[in-house]
């Protein structure tokens, strides 16, 4: 497995990693026992990275996370924090922050957690002297080893970048959105602070999978939240109404090389952005994280390749979200 720095933490972790969202809630039902299949099979395939939060599934994610991290010893998780509460920037205080990292400590039965972020907080914390203070105090407690910023826009994530203690930036990033390129990333990589791509697959919509008879369970963030109903939606299909989206994927998959699977395409597409330190795909069964993490082993896709992603995106995609994240 290809292998990058994540940014100002200094670790080193497989440039495929596994998002955990999907082993808490919000993405219909998967059993502890999947779970933990999920991520031995993760691991197996050589990802040392997972991507969780305290709020995925109340904890329940941290926890079979944790149950698992006693048999694979090296593994770097990052878990989140500050949407079990209201979005309300008063309540960013490092007495909460201890709070919130004492209950993820415990749930993933660590002294130190590897990485913390900023679960995509209101816009004006991002700006608070006091917030990046408060993480500071964390470290020097190491209650936390490192700290970083969940984020909705690429304006959050510029903020975020200027601070010398952040570690990490997450933001959706994928061939369906494609606006972090512009000045995102150039950013990150001049500052040392390393990416972690979102949302690759576009919750599912660049697997190829879906038409327009797809339906989802009534606990799918994907049925529940199509217009933003329970959280922002862009993270439900990067924001682009579904019936847009299967018709950039039906123009993309001509791209795609004979006996790759259209999911590996668009995790390589991000992968050939060496600003992008680890890129997490979620899966909700062992043979999708395996396949994900196969995607590392492909070559890169070539500059024609990346214009025509392009092309469809200013073609389909950008008149519709370009401007709004």
């Amino acid at each position: 497995m290809e292998q990058a720095i994540l940014g100002r933490t200094g670790r080193s972790v497989s440039r495929i990693g596994l998002g955990a969202w999907q082993l808490g809630a919000d993405w219909g039902d998967v059993s502890t026992d999947d779970a933990l299949a999920v991520l031995g099979a993760a691991a197996d395939a050589g990802v040392t990275f997972i991507d969780t939060a305290d709020v995925y599934g109340d904890g329940r994610s941290e926890k079979v996370i944790g149950s698992f991290l006693p048999t694979r010893p090296g593994l770097t998780v990052a878990t989140k924090m500050g949407r079990r509460v209201a979005l309300d920037p008063a309540l960013y205080t490092v007495d909460n922050f201890r709070a919130w990292t004492d209950r993820s400590r415990t749930n993933l039965g660590v002294d130190t957690l590897d990485l913390v972020q900023l679960h995509c907080p209101p816009t004006p914390v991002y700006s608070s002297d006091a917030v990046y203070d408060a993480l500071d105090t964390l470290v020097a407690e190491k209650r936390i080893a490192a700290y970083g910023v969940s984020v909705e826009t690429v304006n959050e994530a510029l903020t975020a970048i200027a601070r010398p203690g952040t570690a990490t930036v997450q933001i959706i990033f994928n061939a369906l959105r494609l606006k972090p390129l512009d000045h995102v990333l150039p950013a990150a990589q001049a500052a040392g602070v390393g990416i972690i791509a979102r949302v690759p697959l576009a919750s599912g919509l660049l697997s190829g999978r879906y038409d327009e008879h797809t339906t989802f369970s009534p606990d799918d963030h994907r049925n529940y939240n199509r217009h933003g109903e329970a959280f922002d939606v862009g993270e439900t299909f990067s924001g682009v109404p579904f019936e847009v989206g299967l018709a950039a994927v039906r123009r993309l998959a001509p791209l795609v090389p004979p006996g790759v699977a259209m999911a590996q395409f668009a995790l390589r597409w991000i992968l050939d952005h060496p600003a992008v330190s680890v890129v997490i795909p979620g899966a909700r069964n062992p043979a999708q994280a395996q396949g994900n993490a196969a995607a590392a082993d492909l070559p890169p896709l070539g500059e024609e390749v990346h214009a025509a992603v392009t092309e469809v995106y200013d073609d389909l995609i950008a008149p519709l979200i370009h401007d709004r994240w």
